[in-house]
């Protein structure tokens, strides 16, 4: 990499949907970078950044990859992210480490909700964004359709700066309608093109978009559109000017057009983000919060106090952790000490690397605005900050969506508890989106990711990097217990068998109370009818009890104990005793009491193109679920819902058969209901059957 200051560097996410061309347009840029001897292709499994064997087997990316090279005078630190709703995380934690997003679109299909929900996610943090349609030379492309759906997708105006020249397999090149000038490529991927003057056929069109175009853009400055107004010609200076400004304040969106695998357009979209998209400086300062909690700003300076975001992590089982940072302020170098504000902890930075893929570079130094790997940090994971030791900050970060789909989890080796615990570790430290938790209710390993691909890609992983091979179970459902009725009921304990005996007598009230409450319990003893030190063990004996409920054997909740009157013995009576009656009150009581299982209910929120809606609200009524509304958003409509877990544990599959993969959904636990008693009779049946049947063994 060749010196460069803070205004020349270019951090660019090229996001979308999965399926549109995002790996494939990457290689080009790196091929027509001389960053590969050779253009790089999913489908031949040549591709620089797809290179996990995850990713290679899929031919789809489950994981962010960087690449830094250098532009004629701009350093671009380009990032590949995944488009597939199981890793579209990854991805948000990417954008916020980059200034502009490339949306990339295939001129086949357009937007789906995928790659809306990102670009809304784009807005939120303010970057610049243009749009690339790719695919033109495939059979069925449409561009135009593209565009025209475009309305309520941006907040800012797309603007054309490019017409195509040929369609579908006669796509040939390309009309810079700013330059007023035509690129014809030769058809062998060499990205190689030849400047021309505009084809007769597609003047007009040309000069109508052409000046559609600089109509808008002037828009951008007050100044060159008070010029343009006036009548007076515009300088190409003067349209720079307003389109640079136009596109960092996200005024507008320039929309080109190109042939990813074909090598066509590549060149003039790598030109597009050297010299438009705006650098770290452009954009601004970032927001960061001091120790004492209060919110200040850091502008992108190598003068200013450090300030650096960790937004991705790679575990690697022999190269050790390999940590992602963006530098908003000050530098990093290598070979020092920096201090780690959340944590509150020094790490020694020892290697720099800038990487291209898998390849790596090594670097000096990282300046503000830069992004940067270093290797092996100790206790650094995604989402931590770095900065001046003597004025710690912390830069917010994003939060991380809610997992959608569990399993149980369990080595298929016995022994292998240990290995599948430190490997899971190291998984999550590379992707926050894991979750690993341990039922206390069920007493099983939950594994939870954002779907069916995601959690089979860890267990692939889990595998192939720490060597231990695991079974994945569905989870058993944390069925509850509570009581719909009032109950008394006497527990006596009277044990005699030579010596000094057991005796524990004690009277109680049950009465059901709002299920979100566990268990209260309360003491209205009088006249001594039960000594004060064996008050506490009837109460942990009911409390043991509960843990274990009459119709089920799950744990009771939402009743309230009322200990009002009992018997002892001066000489048998133990805290044992009265824990043992206080455990049979409770059993025979709730018994009574009219018990009832409960079921936990799943907020859920299901995003689909407006044509699914019907769909999936007809299967989520088929699911026991209950309509909360349906939001509109573009293209797209958002349908909210309470549902019990029991029917969206295999969801994800279910939702993309039904939409073809375009659906997303996320969910969280609201709270607990009342299984019908249809649905009860058949639960309490199972698990008694599987009670004997473990007896049996």
């Amino acid at each position: 990499m060749s010196n460069y200051d803070v205004s020349s560097i270019r951090n660019v996410g090229l996001v979308s949907h999965v399926g549109t061309g995002k790996t494939s347009l990457a290689d080009a840029i790196l091929f027509d970078a001389g960053q590969n001897t050779r253009l790089g292709k999913v489908d031949s499994e040549t591709s620089l950044l797809d290179w996990e064997p995850e990713e290679i087997k899929r031919k789809t990316t489950i994981s962010a990859s960087i690449a830094s090279f250098d532009w004629k005078k701009a350093h671009i630190n380009l990032l590949d992210t995944p488009g597939g709703a199981n890793f579209i995380a990854d991805a948000r934690s990417c954008m916020q480490s980059v200034d502009s997003a490339v949306i990339v679109l295939d001129a086949i299909d357009g937007f789906k909700v995928q790659s809306t929900k990102l670009v809304k996610f784009a807005q939120e943090l303010n970057l610049s964004m243009c749009l690339f349609i790719n695919k033109l030379e495939r059979e069925n492309s449409n561009y135009k359709s593209v565009i025209a759906n475009l309305e309520n997708t941006f907040a800012a105006k797309p603007v054309l700066l490019q017409l195509p020249i040929g369609e579908e397999h006669s796509f040939k090149g390309l009309i810079d309608l700013i330059k007023m000038k035509a690129y014809i490529f030769e058809m062998n991927e060499s990205g190689k093109f030849t400047e021309q003057d505009i084809p007769a056929e597609l003047q007009d069109e040309a000069s109508s978009l052409r000046e559609a175009s600089i109509e808008s853009i002037v828009e951008c400055d007050d100044a060159i559109l008070e010029k343009y107004l006036e009548g007076q010609d515009l300088t190409e200076e003067d349209i720079t000017l307003a389109l640079k400004k136009g596109i960092s304040n996200n005024q507008i969106v320039p929309v080109l057009f190109g042939a990813a695998t074909k090598n066509i357009g590549i060149n003039q979209l790598l030109d597009f983000i050297a010299e438009y998209l705006p650098s770290p400086t452009e954009k601004g300062a970032v927001k960061v919060v001091t120790a004492d909690g209060t919110e200040e700003t850091r502008n992108p300076s190598t003068t200013e106090p450090l300030s650096a975001l960790v937004f991705k992590t790679i575990a690697d089982p022999y190269a050790g952790q390999l940590t992602l940072i963006r530098v908003f302020s000050g530098e990093i170098n290598s070979d020092s000490n920096i201090y780690n504000s959340t944590k509150k902890s020094k790490e020694r930075v020892g290697q720099m690397l800038h990487l291209i893929g898998k390849k790596q570079e090594p670097a000096a130094k990282a300046i503000a605005g830069d992004i940067i790997a270093v290797a092996k940090l100790k206790d650094t994971h995604t989402g931590d900050s770095f900065s001046d030791e003597k004025k710690p900050v912390t830069i917010p970060t994003i939060a991380q969506p809610t997992p959608v789909i569990s399993f149980a989890i369990k080595p298929k080796s016995k022994g292998d508890e240990d290995k599948i615990q430190s490997g899971l570790k190291r998984l999550m430290e590379e992707d926050p989106t894991l979750l690993v938790s341990r039922d206390l209710q069920t007493k099983e390993i939950i594994l939870s990711g954002m779907g069916q691909v995601h959690l089979d890609v860890a267990i692939e992983k889990l595998k192939r990097k720490f060597g231990v091979e695991v079974i994945l179970e569905t989870p058993k459902i944390p069925y509850k217990e509570s009581i719909s009725a009032d109950a008394k009921q006497q527990g006596k304990y009277k044990k005699q068998s030579g010596g000094k005996g057991q005796y524990g007598d004690c009277w109680i009230e049950i009465h059901p109370i709002d299920r979100n409450i566990e268990f209260e319990f309360v003491d209205k003893v009088v006249g001594g009818a039960i000594p004060r030190q064996y008050i506490p063990a009837v109460e942990h004996g009911i409390r043991d009890a509960m843990l274990e409920g009459v119709l089920a054997g799950y744990p009771t909740v939402g009743m309230q104990v009322v200990l009002y009157d009992g018997s002892y013995h001066p000489v048998d009576s133990s805290e044992m005793a009265f824990k043992v009656a206080g455990s049979m009150a409770f059993k025979q009581g709730a018994a009574k009491a009219k018990p009832v299982l409960l079921e936990p209910i799943m907020h859920v929120e299901i995003t689909v193109p407006e044509e699914n809606v019907g769909d999936i609200m007809g299967d989520l009524n088929g699911r026991r679920g209950r309509m909360l509304g349906v939001d509109a958003e573009g293209a797209t409509q958002t349908v909210k819902a309470l549902i019990p877990m029991a029917e969206m544990l295999r969801y994800s599959a279910d939702l993309n058969s039904m939409t073809s993969g375009s659906g997303v959904f996320s969910m969280e636990f609201a709270h607990y209901e009342e299984v019908p008693a249809h649905l009860s009779q058949k639960i309490i049946d199972e698990c008694k059957a599987a009670k004997e049947a473990a007896a049996n063994k």
